[in-house]
């Protein structure tokens, strides 16, 4: 399959969206952790930003710049959005709360708690009325992800902004699934190059052993790729981010990988 890039949008400690973390994974610039902002994506209105969890915009977030940079209408887009375990701040708070005695849940905080909030609130801010997806598939979500949207790309033939995420739970669930830091990465995808293209992307499924799987070259960077499974799209942005052809590899379930031929178009 041949899909193409028009908009990318990240958000991580030390890569707060696309143009300020391009030099930065193409080695050109040092990174330097950060402590990771709460973000604001201005496309939620005021009352739903206040409403919404860490997760949540920590998702919309990278959506928005996707969507901004490739300079698409975002009511005309289907979407995939991916976590590997939704929103675990939101379980811990309802498991604390089913542990009281009055066992008292918010609504806010319960309707939060859906895996496929996220895809509710960018329908609100965006008024997409466009086909969604919401899956997870644990350390493995960000290729399944990739597959549904390429698989949509393909039977559609019209873009699809992907969106993978995952922030870290809070304790005690955090020793059972100790992701590092957040991270989310938006990807504006296309059936066909057009003039915002930036890469395209030659997907291929391989068997198991046929390939090592893409490391950062960064250590700082290896250890966010190896920490969240959203993180584990690095490899892919740093190769569009170098405007080199390239080839990368990702491992999927099974021990099976995706390689992915990355040919730059700008």
């Amino acid at each position: 399959m041949q899909i193409y890039v028009d908009g990318i949008g990240v958000w991580a400690p030390g890569l707060a969206g696309w143009a300020a973390s391009r030099e930065i994974l193409a080695g050109g610039q040092s990174y330097q952790h950060a402590t990771l902002t709460r973000p604001s994506p201005s496309i939620l209105p005021p009352t739903e930003r206040r409403r919404s969890s860490n997760t949540i915009l920590l998702a919309i977030q990278a959506a928005q710049e996707a969507i901004g940079l490739a300079a698409v209408n975002p009511r005309d887009v289907a979407t995939v959005f991916a976590s590997s375990g939704g929103d675990m701040e939101i379980l811990h708070d309802l498991c604390a709360a089913l542990a009281q005695p009055e066992r008292q849940v918010s609504p806010t905080r319960f309707h939060n708690s859906v895996h496929n909030a996220p895809a509710g609130y960018w329908s609100i801010a965006s008024g997409s009325q466009q086909s969604s997806a919401s899956l997870s598939c644990h350390d493995f979500t960000f290729v399944a992800g990739l597959v549904e949207s390429a698989a949509q790309l393909a039977g559609e033939q019209r873009p699809v902004l992907f969106v993978t995420y995952d922030w870290p739970p809070p304790p005690p669930l955090h020793a059972k699934r100790p992701l590092s830091a957040a991270f989310s990465v938006g990807l504006l995808l296309s059936p066909r190059q057009s003039a915002q293209s930036i890469a395209a992307l030659g997907i291929n499924m391989t068997m198991p052993g046929a390939g090592l799987v893409s490391r950062m070259d960064i250590a700082e960077l290896e250890l966010l790729r190896c920490g969240n499974p959203a993180a584990r799209a690095l490899p892919l942005l740093a190769a569009m981010a170098r405007k080199q052809p390239d080839t990368i590899t990702l491992d999927c379930l099974d021990g099976n990988n995706m390689r992915i031929l990355v040919t730059p178009c700008l």
